[in-house]
């Protein structure tokens, strides 16, 4: 693959998504190389340059090689760790850091590359705080929302607005007897607030009263909106109870996910909108590295095909 305009994926080992994207591009023919950050330096390796065009050099798995100054997009999915637990904690930890900021940096330098998304957009974006700040300047619905460790706060707001759902700033890995759990949406009250609060941040936002939800899939300019239609207050919890709908969207809104979009530099988007009884948008969050091909199947909206299309243009 050497010396080929070649499309870089960085993911785990298993990846439906990134499956149906490689043999798409398969059948155009435009090269690909998949490769998980976390398989360096057993099956990865990497040898680079800094020159005045950039970085230079090549990355090399057992089965491909690429040359870095070729790549003409990568798609950043969901790459796992580095990891290096045949040393001792200490040197793990070094191996580890050198690891990020060595492969890492490489990964985000490279000279004429599309990102889809660059890993430190993404990251800048993956922020609730500084996603609904974003979306509120961009024009979205926001509903109230607040970031605290202070149980007081906490009561305050949730006699302010009443209606008030928990959400987790973020989903880490969180294993219950080996198996992986998530901190699911929940409503509270204020008698459930204790002084736990005090030992992290929370986020709290006023329930949006709702008819539906929305998932809305940005791939460059193209625009994917499918209503979900439950009775789930988080449709993620049971996929098997949902009811999916190709819709347009109202007035205001394409323009204001553009302007999202340009904020974070990001090519793709997968954001979440609660609709209420009045058919209003509120903005809940956008997720740069979310899921999307499960709804091409049960919409036949072309949504891989946009995606190829994506990957497969030179900068």
């Amino acid at each position: 693959m050497t010396n080929q305009s070649a499309v870089l994926i960085v993911t785990g080992l298993y990846d439906p998504t990134a499956d149906v994207v490689i043999r798409e591009l398969h059948d155009r023919g435009v090269p690909v190389m998949r490769f998980d950050s976390g398989d360096f330096p057993a099956s990865l390796s990497v040898e680079a340059e800094i020159t005045s065009d950039g970085v230079v050099g090549r990355l090399d798995t057992p089965w491909r090689s690429v040359d870095l100054a070729a790549v003409r997009s990568l798609y950043y999915r969901r790459p796992t760790g580095f990891a290096f637990p045949h040393l001792a904690e200490q040197d793990a930890r070094f191996a580890v850091t050198q690891a990020r900021y060595g492969l890492g940096g490489v990964i985000v330098s490279l000279p004429h590359c599309r990102y889809v998304n660059h890993p430190h957009w993404a990251g800048d974006a993956e922020f609730k705080p500084s996603g609904l700040a974003a979306a509120a300047r961009s024009g979205f619905l926001v509903p109230p929302t607040l970031i605290t460790s202070k149980p007081d706060a906490v009561r305050a707001f949730i006699k302010r607005n009443s209606s008030v759902i928990y959400k987790p700033l973020s989903n880490p890995v969180y294993l219950v007897d080996g198996i992986s759990q998530v901190v699911e949406v929940a409503e509270v009250a204020a008698e459930d607030i204790d002084d736990s609060v005090a030992g992290t941040a929370h986020l709290f936002q006023q329930r949006v009263e709702k008819t539906a939800d929305v998932r809305v899939t940005v791939i460059g300019r193209q625009v994917f909106c499918v209503r979900i239609d439950s009775d789930l207050l988080d449709w993620r919890t049971d996929y098997s109870r949902l009811r999916y709908t190709p819709v347009s969207p109202p007035p205001g809104i394409e323009s204001a996910l553009y302007e999202y979009m340009d904020h974070f530099q990001l090519l793709f988007g997968a954001f979440d909108f609660a609709v209420d009884t009045g058919g209003r948008w509120w903005f809940l969050e956008c997720n740069p590295s979310g899921q999307w091909y499960w709804l091409e199947p049960e919409t036949g909206l072309p949504m891989c095909a946009a995606m190829t299309d994506l990957l497969e243009r030179k900068p």
